[in-house]
């Protein structure tokens, strides 16, 4: 073979072995790129499968809340009024029958107002602000210690499932500083920061280390809610200083 022959045999040889380096090449990131697709794809599936658990687990629990407000408004509240009514309807004194029947109609208001939080309708109702007002006055209102609420309204537009996963996890929060902050004021405030909407929720309370570990898991479900609607959760106290929480929101 000549030296020409032998250079062409070469060439082909080693464009052969180029052709087949790159095929490989080529094929493998398919393959790879294909890969990724399904991970990505069941990556998402199970995301949306987490999201989908996480509001029914919500909307069990404020259903469950709902169902024992209304165990408790039928036996403190509308059975008092029944046992006044039926005491002043049996009366021969026409006073008191008048009374009765003002009270026979302040119980049918009372039964209207709680059927209709038999359902989550009310979620769609009420403005995330004024369920923290609401929020706030019933704690006030025990004397348990001075809030405020400070709000842009920049939450006035939010999805049902963002407003049942922010109305929960504000509710945990407001009973955590309950059970264990021991605060003397309790704030929250509401604002848009840049590409944010942010809540932070702040007492003077006892604070705590956050070095150390919980032995629950209230703080990782908090943050583990809060990213199913696309959020951040963060937390940051001092001993004897407070605690601050701050939920994120992107708009």
């Amino acid at each position: 073979m000549s030296e020409q022959e032998s250079q062409i045999a070469l060439i082909f040889f080693g464009g052969a072995f180029l052709a087949i380096l790159m095929s490989t090449f080529i094929v493998s990131m398919v393959v790879l790129h294909r890969q990724r697709q399904v991970q990505n794809r069941q990556k998402l599936d199970h995301l949306k499968t987490e999201y989908e658990k996480t509001i029914l687990n919500i909307e069990n629990e404020i259903q469950q809340e709902t169902l024992t407000h209304i165990g408790r408004e039928l036996h403190d509240n509308i059975g008092q009024l029944l046992s006044l009514a039926k005491l002043n309807l049996n009366s021969t004194k026409p006073e008191k029958q008048a009374e009765g029947k003002t009270y026979i109609n302040q119980i049918i208001k009372e039964v209207r107002s709680l059927s209709k939080t038999l359902n989550l309708d009310w979620v769609e109702s009420v403005t995330l602000e004024d369920f923290i007002q609401q929020q706030l006055d019933k704690i006030q209102g025990t004397g348990f210690c001075q809030t405020s609420l400070d709000s842009d309204f920049s939450f006035q537009e939010l999805k049902k499932d963002q407003k049942l996963v922010l109305i929960r996890v504000i509710q945990e929060c407001l009973n955590n500083a309950i059970k264990h902050a021991q605060p003397d004021h309790l704030t929250i405030q509401m604002a848009k920061n840049g590409a944010f909407r942010e809540i932070n929720i702040i007492d003077d309370g006892l604070g705590f280390d956050t070095n150390q570990k919980s032995e629950g898991s209230g703080m990782f479900n908090l943050t583990k809610r809060m990213e199913t609607i696309g959020g951040t959760f963060k937390l940051t106290s001092t001993v004897g200083k407070g605690t601050r929480i701050t939920l994120l929101l992107p708009l």
